[in-house]
């Protein structure tokens, strides 16, 4: 392990049985006693606390690994805000994806004005590292305003259902949400989705494109680098 790895000093279970079951958690719409019901059936003894734990220590850390192995994603960003209910409060989940469906970056916020519009763009040129060649969004003029302050040379495209890309990709988090009985805090649905989006991005390989073998080898890519990012 480099000096950069993940630190499982302290622990009683080894790094492969930790790392698998953050995967189980964030890769299927389980809950923490589901995962433990399939530890249990491997003979693996852990409290579904334990995997709480495990998932809240150890899965934004995979996801800011596999974000930076990632690299680079697409040059066309499709931008859009989900309503999130909190605690009987409502917040907004704005997410953008790119031309392949693949999350970039999402941000939880109590409003959706030009400010936290302006914040989303920043903490997006942050993370990508540059502007985008096109940006996809609604009708909102939250967006049109950040747009002219932030990055007024890009191309902007706010035309009926060229968004249904970013619409679609708020899916799963409507299914987890579900599973969850509502997200418990604004930190816990931010943590919980940015690991959730990095994740699926892995794995989500479009089966259905594709034919089996090739699946099977981006499959199991898909293994190595998860192995390799855990240190498992």
């Amino acid at each position: 392990m480099n000096n950069d790895a993940p630190s499982y000093h302290g622990y009683r279970f080894p790094p492969e049985i930790i790392s698998h079951a953050v995967w189980l958690y964030h890769r299927f719409c389980l809950s923490f006693r589901d995962v433990e019901e399939l530890l249990a059936e491997r003979g693996i003894m852990v409290t579904y606390e334990t995997v709480r734990q495990w998932c809240r220590k150890f899965g934004p850390e995979y996801a800011r690994r596999l974000k930076r192995r990632q690299g680079r994603l697409g040059d066309t960003w499709h931008l859009d805000e989900l309503f999130v209910n909190i605690r009987g409060q409502q917040h907004y989940l704005w997410r953008a994806v790119d031309q392949d469906g693949d999350v970039i970056d999402i941000l939880l916020q109590p409003r959706r004005d030009r400010r936290a519009a302006e914040r989303f763009f920043r903490k997006l040129l942050k993370g990508q590292g540059g502007v985008p060649r096109r940006m996809v969004t609604d009708k909102l003029r939250s967006y049109a305003a950040a747009h002219r302050t932030t990055m007024p040379s890009v191309a902007h495209d706010t035309s009926q259902y060229a968004n249904n890309r970013a619409e679609v990709s708020h899916e799963p988090t409507r299914q987890r949400e579900r599973g969850m009985r509502r997200f418990k805090s604004m930190a816990q649905a931010q943590r919980f989705l940015s690991v959730h989006g990095i994740t699926q991005n892995l794995f989500r390989v479009g089966r259905h494109l594709l034919r089996a073998t090739n699946y099977r080898m981006l499959r199991a890519r898909a293994f190595v680098v998860w192995n390799a990012v855990t240190c498992a």
